[in-house]
């Protein structure tokens, strides 16, 4: 079984690392609403859709994982993760039609 790690970060930092990546306030508060929602606690898969739909691209949540002390090889995997959920996401949205033949 794979260690399971805990990164911490404060409200106020992830703030100023958002802000510095350009994110606007609205969406700072969206993100932080999300957290909340998880009670602040959040695995870093859920944590890197967040700051995806906060608007950050790619590399800038490489970085925002960086700065957690995440590294390279587990963000590339994180990242790949990210995409296997969106496209068994959209699969499971075609698998859930219904097709009527008359």
């Amino acid at each position: 079984m794979p260690k399971l790690e805990t990164f911490v970060i404060s409200r106020q930092e992830l703030r100023r690392i958002l802000t510095a990546f350009g994110v606007n306030e609205k969406k700072i508060e969206m993100l932080f609403s999300g957290l909340e929602r998880a009670h602040r606690h959040v695995n870093v898969i859920a944590f890197s859709g967040l700051l995806e739909k906060a608007g950050l691209d790619r590399e800038s949540i490489s970085n925002v994982l960086r700065r957690l002390g995440i590294d390279d090889l587990t963000i590339r995997s994180i990242l790949t993760t990210v995409d296997e959920q969106k496209i068994m996401a959209e699969t499971g949205r075609l698998f859930n039609a219904i097709i009527d033949f008359q």
